[in-house]
């Protein structure tokens, strides 16, 4: 079952799929809400349906079933009022090479039948840090900076959702780090943010929520914290005085095992359960005179239940 969000829904997926010419099933009834405000990132291996369920969000792929609405206009039937409340960032720079980088926003701008605003302009250039670049031809800028360019053209209209389609796809860490930043602006003016990434770390960073799409399925929406919390499991490692060639016998209860070199033993346990174990096993230890030297806990990474979720459904 999804997980709604409790503050006023700005998009409304239900019920969402897509076949396409051939039979093949790329979306299967997809329902989502997006909270006004919250940064939502959407997870999935290539093929999994994120950018189709973009592209019917944002109007330039067709439903075959369902309803998407965007601040209560649906994106079928009221098309041009949905859309305007969008903004879209796409993964590939596609951005008029020759065009100078205030012309090209503004035209952005215009678009959406926007009557022209400098004012609007200059603010998100300087909150991108363009406004220093605002007469340079794109041609002439860096792959970071040119990135920057599509949100502002995306951003030229004033949006209140902005999806960013791999934003950081092919940047280098720094600029990477610089974006986040960016876009934790823009939240914080009250811009709600889609970001579809395979950059695990970025979710981790900067989404309040993450979903989790699978060959067409929406298998899970869950809050960051809760779905850790939920699905998170701790390692318990015991680094051993002295190594030993195998696990003892009579440890079958317990999910242990043993590195390579039999220097260490890592016990796995559910960090929700009533009972760890942990006290227990170190007395078994004891009594069977396996001594340690030290003790360190290691708690399961996004991208370790990422991959978890994603085998399961395979």
């Amino acid at each position: 079952m999804p997980v709604f969000p409790t503050a006023p829904a700005i998009l409304t997926v239900s019920g969402v799929s897509k076949t396409y010419e051939g039979g093949f099933q790329a979306l299967k009834s997809v329902d989502l809400e997006i909270a006004r405000g919250e940064i939502f990132a959407l997870l999935g291996p290539n093929g999994a349906g994120k950018t189709t369920l973009i592209s019917i969000i944002c109007g330039i792929v067709n439903l075959s079933t369902g309803q998407v609405t965007v601040d209560g206009h649906d994106i079928g039937r009221d098309y041009r009022a949905a859309r305007s409340k969008i903004g879209l960032v796409p993964q590939e720079l596609t951005t008029d090479a020759f065009e100078s980088v205030w012309d090209t926003v503004s035209f952005s701008r215009g678009l959406f039948g926007k009557t022209k605003n400098p004012a609007h302009i200059e603010k998100v250039l300087r909150d991108l840090s363009l406004w220093e670049k605002r007469d340079n031809k794109i041609m002439t800028l860096s792959g970071g900076m040119k990135r920057r360019v599509l949100i502002a053209k995306a951003l030229s209209h004033e949006p209140e959702l902005l999806f960013l389609d791999e934003p950081t796809a092919g940047v280098d860490v720094a600029l990477r780090r610089e974006m986040w930043e960016v876009v934790r602006k823009l939240r914080d003016v009250g811009v709600t943010i889609i970001l579809t990434t395979h950059y695990i770390e970025e979710a981790e960073m900067m989404a309040d929520r993450i979903g989790v799409i699978s060959r067409g399925e929406l298998i899970l929406v869950e809050d960051k914290t809760e779905l850790m919390r939920k699905l998170g499991h701790k390692e318990l490692i015991l680094h051993l005085q002295e190594p030993l060639a195998a696990i003892p016998p009579g440890f079958s209860d317990y999910d242990l095992s043993l590195s390579a070199q039999g220097h260490s033993l890592t016990y796995s346990y559910d960090t929700n359960a009533e009972r760890t174990g942990i006290a227990s096993l170190m007395r078994r230890l004891a009594e069977e005179g396996i001594r340690f030297r030290d003790i360190s806990t290691k708690q399961s990474t996004l991208e370790e239940i990422f991959v978890n979720l994603v085998e399961e459904r395979a």
